[in-house]
């Protein structure tokens, strides 16, 4: 893909330069912004890449805007970005509201140019090879998840935008968005939701911990739990997907990264693929790369506009069940994902 795609990343905080070291493993060049000049010029310089001063000379200089600034901040690059005629990929979450997320789609469309959300976590190997055994039947219909992602309290100075609930959404945008988003993509669209956090109700302990609990139009229920109430460094994931024939599970803690627990006597008995699955890969590279080829020949994308337009939808909701004590939100869906 060197030389046919040229990408601007718009944000040099933790994501930014994640995704330029991303785009610059895959030999696409690059382009940066950011409103502190010095940073982009101090980040651009280590990886090869051209500082630029304003979004106009980002936008003139790339095919591609990669939007990896604060929350609040996504819409207003995105729209802009799009009526300009750049493709735009934007890193979770999409947006701070739903009307920033459908302006978004809106812009897009109008403007014929291709909208690319950044839900990673599709493109972590042990979670697709997880869904994939899911749709191949392997477990039956999907009837519990559990679904874990633990970590510390994010080390920003006090006054960070992160903080700022009303720019961030905090630990549900934040995230347990991620899960959310695979709750989605294994089980299908979220009827209900219910969540309780202990920052909402507890603020002055100064950590955070969220649990919420979705039932799906399919039937199936998922347990979602997010938390920032660990010491550094850790950072722990883990699922289980239980459903009529057996389970599968994955805990990051555990030297095998898959567990196929499976009925013996069924269709679907026996061992699996999930063994034998590589799971080498930067994820955030597996998924930029997939962006880029989508973009160049209109390869399909493991999500759409739309699609995480959904996440949101039910990550606000979860949110709002938070901030009002737990009480059950129904999704209203304006369009199929």
């Amino acid at each position: 893909m060197t030389g046919r795609l040229r990408v601007g990343v718009a944000g040099t905080g933790f994501i930014g330069e994640t995704h330029l070291a991303a785009w610059t493993a895959e030999g696409i060049p690059a382009v940066v912004y950011d409103v502190d000049e010095a940073r982009a010029a101090g980040l651009a310089a280590r990886f090869g890449a051209r500082p630029v001063t304003t979004l106009e000379a980002l936008f003139d200089a790339v095919d591609v805007v990669d939007v990896c600034t604060p929350t609040h901040l996504h819409a207003g690059i995105a729209v802009a970005a799009a009526r300009a005629g750049r493709h735009v990929v934007c890193e979770k979450p999409m947006a701070r509201t739903l009307a920033d997320a459908e302006a978004m789609v809106e812009a897009a469309s109008a403007a014929g140019v291709r909208l690319l959300v950044g839900h990673v976590v599709r493109f972590f190997p042990e979670y697709v090879a997880a869904r994939d055994a899911v749709l191949a039947g392997a477990i039956g219909d999907p009837a519990v998840l559990r679904l874990t992602r633990s970590s510390f309290r994010p080390r920003q100075p006090a006054g960070h935008w992160f903080f700022d609930h009303a720019k961030s959404g905090g630990i549900v945008l934040d995230l347990m968005i991620h899960d959310l988003d695979y709750a989605r993509w294994v089980a299908g669209e979220v009827a209900t939701v219910q969540c309780r956090s202990a920052g909402v109700e507890r603020p002055e302990a100064g950590i955070d911990h969220a649990m919420a609990i979705l039932t799906h139009e399919s039937g199936a229920i998922s347990h979602v739990s997010a938390s920032w109430a660990y010491a550094p460094p850790t950072f722990h994931t883990a699922f289980e997907i239980a459903g009529s024939h057996g389970l599968i599970e994955h805990d990051s803690a555990l030297t095998a990264p898959i567990t196929p627990s499976l009925l013996s006597g069924t269709d679907a008995g026996g061992t699996t693929a999930l063994a034998d699955t590589s799971l080498n890969g930067d994820p955030f590279r597996l998924e930029l790369a997939a962006f880029a080829r989508s973009i160049l020949d209109g390869t399909p994308t493991r999500t759409s506009a739309r699609d995480a337009l959904e996440t949101l939808r039910v990550a606000l909701a979860a949110d709002e069940s938070a901030h009002q004590g737990g009480r059950v939100v129904r999704l209203e869906r304006t369009e199929a994902a």
